[in-house]
Order: structure tokens, then C-alpha cells, then sequence
């Protein structure tokens, strides 16, 4: 208007209907400052930029009673306002102000000028009424089609099935049903002005696709989440066959991605230009990232597998050959590690192609296992280097109690003990020496060396005591590492073997002496014989009783006789036992054993005479000589040479009752035991 025609006011009347309490000047004045802003953010040419609002309107406010309440007062005011409408060109009417009124004669003209200026401004240029026409019919129609799409019961049942699953065949169904309404759109808006019904129903076309574009993405999350499940049966199922990991996850993948291409292809809608790469995407990162997991998971187990075999395998050879120390130990175990480990190796190496891993992951995971097989040798060496005291002692009593041929000692006098001895704390040291330090990389050392020349030698308690006296010590056990030895290589230090040794002898020399009491016992045993002045001087000094016996042989029969009844007795009285608990408690127990001992041997030998002599009368023929005799035999055993108790008791009870038997000439024989049986 003020581009159009000169500046005049324009009366902006405001009707209220059912004016309520509140008082009029009261919404008069919050009306008309709303007015003035709107006045302020309207854009106007800079001439007119600070003109007021007031220069171009008049703001009127007229407000109506309640229809329902005050009917009566209602049409009164009514008929207030239609009065003015009447005198709109009166002075105080609506349309009071006169300045830009144009006469009746220059209409023609004016209008002319104002068309003119409408088509010269193309702001000012209003649509036809054709094109406004269009515009809202075809609004109105693509609204209508809308609202029945969001009701058909085809979409509202194909939307309910794809919440469930995967639908075959939805972008066909789905393009059948929103195509059916874009042709009523077409046919219905058919007259209308091409480009508003096109405008119109490209709007459309959006905002259907919109509406139904959940649908499509749920879909497509459920044929992801399909191929995804295919993909980890199939990969299982294909390792189960034996087939390599790396081809079966390649062949997998190539199936199910191709099975969702295929139904993504299958979801898709003509009109929409939908993109599923998001989902294929998805799908393939999550393929990636469960094969990866397998594969992550089948390489710990087949690690974990070859690392329990090298366990298996290195654990019980490299323990039995650190529980017998030889010299050629450590040389056996890195011969036994090297062939286990590279065999180990070597079938790990043909398990892991089918992974088809990079190089460098392959070398990382052999030399974890080469790592692994030198840990397990390295626990194993220090487990039995705690154990070294016992190692010792046992190698020292298996070369002390057995001879070169691993038979049972008897130390019968004739042994060199401290030849032994020194043998058998010679290898115990070498067993020190073993598990003093681990030796897998062929280093040569000098262990055996020193603790032969500081311990066997007795060099230590020497080089200790003049160290005393003349300065620092010089002992080369005095240290808490080896020479050419690292650190992580010592299983034992230098002090801890002197002081292992130490405790070794002191808890083996028990051992020790115990043979030299068996040997000392042995020789006493066997020596039953005087010496011989001893038997010198007897024989001289009893020359005239060695006659008389000579001259009267009834006194030998006599003493015979006498010796085989007191032996007959202290083999019944068991008198070695009985002094073995002292002195005064064997007086006492043979003193209380000796009287009925004598009385039941000689009813034993009664006996055996009345029987032999019944038996006699009864048989036809004369017997045949039997001699019995009395044998006691005491056993030693092989490392304490004590004596072992062989039921004596019963021996004799068995020599007694068979000693006396009739014969032809009823002579009595009687057999004595040899001195080393008697011993």
C-alpha cells in the first residue's frame, strides 16, 4: 500500500467477542503494543524506516458481550458497530480519512497506474487466482491421500509382519500400495495447474517415503541380523568339516553378504532412493569382528594346547635327568628341549597356515612357544634346585650303600669307607653342581671346579681361618653370584651352596658312622679266635691238663656233652637278647630263666628217649642214623649291620626236640655250628 498509493491512514479495527471482566482500556493497550511490534519487524523502505505506526493506522478496539449470556445486549452492540460500518466515509467512520480519495472521473487512470506498477514490482506481482486455486485443492488432496495410507489395513498389516521379521517381497508389496495413491492423487488433481499439482506431489512422494521408511530400516535390521546368525552357523559348521579357518570365513562372508545384497534388493521401494551400504556395512563389521573373535579364540586354544604338550613333554625328562645329575645333564636337556620344541614347532606351524596370518604374527607366536618350553625347562630346574639338599643326600646314600654293579654293600671289614665316603660326597657334589645354575645357552662355566677345589679339598675352613689373620677373604664361595653366570641363570649362589654343603655333611655323617660301627661289629663278630700269644700262652701253660685229657678220652666225651647243653641253653634262653637291655636286667632275666629252662630240657630229652624207644619195638627193621643238629644263625642287615632276630626261640625248641634220636648203635651225634654261625 504505501508502494501503491501516497501515504493515508487506514483504520485497523479489532472486534473482541465474549468480553470478560476484564476491563476494556486494559486489553486495549496490550493490543495496540503488540500491533506496534509487529509495525516494527515490517520491513519498509528507508525513507518510511522511523515513520510511526500511527502515521498509516488508526487502531481501534470494539468488544461484544457474551450471545450466550447477554443475547440482548449482545445484538445491541452489534448493531453499534454496523452502524458505523454504515457511515464509514462520515467523519469519525471507518474509513474517515479523506486525504487519498481519488475522483470518480481519474478511476480509470488510477487503476491503470496501479497495474502498471504491480507487473513493473515483483513483489507486489500476487499469484493468479488459478495458481491459489491449485494450491489449496492440491494440498488438500495430497493431505487426504496421506491420512487414508496411514489407515489401509495392507500397509498397517505389512508393517506389523515386518516388526516380526523379514518380509518377502516388501518393496513390491509396499510400492503397490503407495503407488495405488499417488494415482488417485494424479487422477483427482488432473485439471489443476501442472506445476502446483507436481510441486504438490513431489511433497507428497517425501513425505509418504518418510512416513514408511522405519518399515524398510527394520527390515533391513532383521536381514543383517540373519546374515549375521548364517554366517556364525555356517563358519562353525565349515570348521567342524575340517575345513582352514581363513577360507571358510572368506567363503562364508562371500555367501551372506551376497544373502543380504539379495534381500535388501528385494526391500527396495521404486520411487525411494534408499541407500543400504549403512546396513551392509554394519553387517560386514560385524562379520570382521565375530571372525576375529573366532579366530582370537582358536589361537589361544591352540597355543594353550602346544603349550600344555610341551609341558607334558619337557616336564618328567628334565626332572629325571636333574634327579640324576650326571655330567652330561644339561647337555641331554637342551638336546630334549631343541627336539621338542622344534617339533612342536613344526606341527604348530602346519596347524596355523589355514589362518593365513601375517609373518610377523606367526614369528611372535613361534617364539612365544620356544619361550615357553625354556620357561617350563627353567621352573623345572629351579623346582629341583629348592630340593638340592634332598638330591644330595640321596645321591650320597646311593653310592654309599651300593657298589659299582648297584649291588647292596655288606661292609664286612674289607671295605675302604673313606675311599667310599669321598666317592659318594664327590657325586653329591656334582649334583650341587648341576642344579647350581641353569645352562641352556652352552656358556661354559667353572662351577664344579670351585666347589670341587673349595669343598672336597676342605679349602674353605683352611682359607677362612688364614683370612682371619693375614686379610680380606679369599674364598671363592664368598660371593653371591657365579663367574660367566648371569643373575636370571643362578638357581643357587655361591653361599647358599657352602651352606647347603655344610648341612649335607652334617646330616650324612650319621651314615657314615653307622658303617663304621657295622664294620668294627662284623670284624669283632668273625674274630672269635684269641690272639695268638694268647693261644701261646694257653697252650703252654695248659700242657699238663692237654695231656691229662689226652690220657682219660671219657673227659672229652664229658665236656662235649656239657658244651652242647649249654648251648642248647643259651639258645633257649635267647642270652644275646636278654643283655641287650643292660647288664644288670640280663643277670636278672637269666637268673629267673634258668632253673625252669634245665628242668624243660631235660623233660624234652626224656620224652624224646621214651618215644624213640616205643617207636623202636614197633617197626620190623632197625632204623636208619639220623643226626640232628643245632644251628642259630644271626643276620646282619647291609647299612647298620644290627642283628635281626630269626625267631631263635623256635630253633631251638626244633633242635631240642630232634637232637636225641636212637640209632644202631644208640650212639648220640651231635653237629656244631661254625664259627661264623655262631657269630
Amino acid at each position: 500500500m504505501v508502494r501503491l498509493f501516497s501515504p493515508r491512514k487506514t483504520t485497523l479495527l479489532f472486534v473482541i467477542r465474549d468480553k470478560t471482566k476484564t476491563p476494556l482500556p486494559h486489553l486495549e493497550s496490550i493490543l495496540k503494543e503488540d500491533i506496534k511490534k509487529i509495525w516494527h519487524a515490517v520491513h519498509k523502505p528507508d525513507s518510511l524506516k522511523d515513520t510511526p505506526l500511527s502515521e498509516f493506522f488508526n487502531v481501534e478496539i470494539f468488544a461484544l458481550s457474551s450471545y450466550e449470556e447477554k443475547e440482548k445486549k449482545f445484538k445491541e452492540e452489534v448493531a453499534q458497530l454496523r452502524q458505523r460500518f454504515f457511515r464509514s466515509i462520515s467523519p469519525g467512520g471507518i474509513a474517515g480519512d479523506r486525504r487519498g480519495v481519488i475522483p470518480a472521473s481519474g478511476f480509470s487512470f488510477s487503476a491503470q497506474q496501479i497495474w502498471k506498477t504491480i507487473k513493473e514490482n515483483k513483489d507486489l506481482n500476487l499469484p493468479a487466482h488459478k495458481v491459489m486455486v491449485a494450491t489449496v485443492r492440491c494440498e488438500e488432496i495430497a493431505k487426504e491421500k496421506f491420512n487414508h495410507l496411514t489407515t489401509d489395513e495392507r500397509w498397517l498389516a505389512l508393517d506389523e509382519a515386518v516388526k516380526k521379521g523379514p518380509v518377502l517381497g516388501f518393496g513390491r508389496k509396499l510400492s503397490s500400495i503407495i503407488e495405488s495413491y499417488f494415482k488417485e492423487y494424479d487422477t483427482e488433481t488432473a485439471f489443476f495447474d501442472d506445476e502446483v499439482k507436481k510441486a504438490k506431489r513431489k511433497q507428497l512422494v517425501s513425505r509418504v517415503l518418510e512416513f514408511v521408511y522405519p518399515s524398510y530400516v527394520i527390515l533391513l535390521g532383521h536381514l543383517r541380523s540373519k546374515a549375521f546368525e548364517n554366517f556364525k552357523k555356517r563358519l562353525e559348521q565349515s570348521m567342524n568339516d575340517g575345513e582352514g579357518f581363513a577360507s571358510a570365513v572368506c567363503k562364508c562372508t562371500k555367501t551372506c553378504m551376497l544373502e543380504f545384497d539379495q534381500g535388501s534388493a528385494d526391500a527396495a521401494v521404486q520411487l525411494a532412493n534408499w541407500d543400504p551400504s549403512k546396513f551392509r556395512e554394519k553387517l560386514r563389521h560385524d562379520i570382521d569382528r565375530h571372525a576375529s573373535s573366532v579366530q582370537n579364540e582358536k589361537l589361544s586354544g591352540m597355543i594353550a594346547s602346544y603349550e600344555k604338550r610341551l609341558t607334558e613333554a619337557l616336564t618328567s625328562p628334565v626332572r629325571s635327568l636333574l634327579e640324576a645329575s650326571g655330567k652330561d645333564t644339561w647337555a641331554s636337556i637342551r638336546k630334549i628341549l631343541q627336539h621338542e620344541t622344534e617339533t612342536t614347532i613344526s606341527k604348530f606351524s602346519v596347524d596355523i597356515a589355514s589362518f593365513e596370518l601375517d609373518q610377523e604374527k606367526v614369528d611372535s607366536m613361534v617364539l612365544n612357544l620356544r619361550n615357553h618350553a625354556r620357561n617350563v625347562v627353567e621352573n623345572r630346574a629351579r623346582e629341583e634346585a629348592g630340593k638340592a639338599l634332598m638330591h644330595m643326600k640321596d645321591r650320597f646314600s646311593t653310592v654309599f650303600y651300593h657298589d659299582n654293579d648297584s649291588m647292596p654293600r655288606a661292609w664286612t671289614g674289607e671295605e675302604d669307607i673313606r675311599t667310599i665316603t669321598k666317592d659318594a660326597r664327590a657325586a653329591s657334589l656334582r649334583v650341587l653342581s648341576v642344579l647350581a645354575a641353569i645352562r641352556l645357552d652352552e656358556k661354559p662355566d667353572k662351577i664344579e671346579n670351585i666347589l670341587t677345589s673349595s669343598l672336597m679339598n676342605d679349602v674353605v675352613a683352611s682359607s677362612s681361618s688364614k683370612d682371619k689373620s693375614f686379610g680380606p677373604s679369599s674364598d671363592p664361595l664368598a660371593s653371591s653370584k657365579w663367574e660367566e653366570v648371569t643373575v636370571k641363570d643362578t638357581l643357587i649362589t655361591p653361599v647358599q651352596c657352602k651352606s647347603l654343603w655344610r648341612q649335607f655333611k652334617a646330616e650324612t655323617e650319621y651314615m657314615v658312622t653307622q658303617a663304621i660301627t657295622a664294620q668294627e661289629a662284623y670284624k669283632r663278630g668273625n674274630n672269635w679266635l684269641p690272639p695268638p700269644w694268647a693261644i701261646l700262652a694257653m697252650f703252654v701253660l695248659g700242657f699238663n691238663e692237654i695231656m691229662l685229657l689226652l690220657r682219660n678220652p671219657l673227659y672229652l666225651v664229658v665236656i662235649f656233652v656239657v658244651y652242647l647243653f649249654s648251648k642248647a641253653l643259651w639258645i633257649q634262653m635267647d642270652v644275646g637278647r636278654a643283655f641287650q637291655s643292660g647288664t644288670l636286667g640280663g643277670l636278672l632275666s637269666i637268673s629267673s630263666q634258668l632253673l625252669p629252662s634245665v628242668i624243660n630240657l631235660l623233660k624234652r630229652l626224656a620224652e624224646q628217649a621214651h618215644g624213640h624207644t616205643n617207636s623202636q619195638a614197633s617197626r620190623p627193621s632197625p632204623p636208619s642214623v639220623n643226626s640232628r643238629s643245632f644251628r642259630s644263625q644271626t643276620l646282619y642287615s647291609n647299612h647298620t649291620n644290627t642283628i635281626l632276630e630269626p625267631s631263635a626261640v623256635t630253633n631251638v625248641e626244633s633242635s631240642v626236640s630232634s637232637n636225641v634220636d636212637s640209632s644202631s648203635d644208640s650212639e648220640i651225634e651231635y653237629s656244631s655250628p661254625s664259627a661264623g654261625q655262631a657269630d
